[in-house]
């Protein structure tokens, strides 16, 4: 097996300054985003997206993409300009295997590592609440070696409704039978941060690699530390 890549670092993280970051008073569970939360993997799956456009002349827009981070790539493809007219299936097929190929390079991000092992230190139950298929999240989670670190793992697959819709927030909260008020949701998406707000969640939006509160607009404030989290 191929080890880990080494983790992301960020200014004014954990790692780098040996502080850990403080799980606020209240939360009962941690439920974090798979992709560009956990894993440093937003630049792989545009490019993968990108490669998978390109034989049906298709240029992807860097700024469209990055405004639709957080959704699955099913909701990409439906939600792209023009994009009704593409084979659907065979870019997601074309775009998985890009990304397989790769799975064993990713990164984790370190701010958001520790603050997954502050609430396993604090015996909190943890879960991965992902907007992505489970071939790749669960592959991901291995690779970075922190399979053990939760309870369940929630997919597209397993809610009707992705990402900005609060199904996949709600379903890994019910699975870790804790109510959603007494969550906190990690996301570095809009559609991901919308969608634990949905949920009822407290969220923490992780802006360059690092998790913050969010302001009542669901952006990311100053990265100063993680000692509290704005509510739902």
């Amino acid at each position: 097996m191929n080890a880990p890549a080494h983790p992301r670092t960020c200014p004014g993280s954990a790692s780098a300054s040996g502080r850990t970051p403080a799980i606020p008073d209240g939360v009962e569970a941690l439920i974090l985003d798979f992709d560009g939360t956990l894993a440093d993997t937003t630049p792989g799956h545009e490019r993968a997206l990108r490669a998978a456009l390109r034989p049906h002349g298709v240029d992807l827009d860097a700024h469209w993409y990055r405004s639709h981070v957080g959704l699955s790539i099913h909701d990409l493809l439906a939600a792209l300009p023009g994009g009704e007219h593409l084979p659907h299936e065979e870019i997601i097929r074309r775009s998985r295997g890009h990304l397989s190929a790769l799975l064993h390079t990713i990164a984790p991000l370190s701010c958001v590592v520790a603050l997954l092992r502050a609430a396993r230190r604090a015996h909190l139950p943890c879960a991965v609440a992902s907007g992505a298929a489970r071939l790749l999240v669960e592959p991901g989670i291995r690779a970075l070696g922190l399979e053990q670190e939760f309870a369940t793992v929630v997919t597209r697959e397993d809610a009707p409704r992705g990402k900005p819709a609060p199904d996949l927030y709600l379903t890994a909260a019910h699975r870790l039978g804790v109510p959603p008020s007494a969550c906190l949701a990690v996301d570095d998406a809009p559609g991901g941060i919308a969608s634990a707000r949905a949920a009822g969640m407290r969220v923490l939006t992780v802006v360059d690699g690092h998790p913050a509160p969010t302001d009542d607009h669901g952006t990311g404030t100053a990265c100063g530390d993680t000692t509290g989290a704005e509510p739902p």
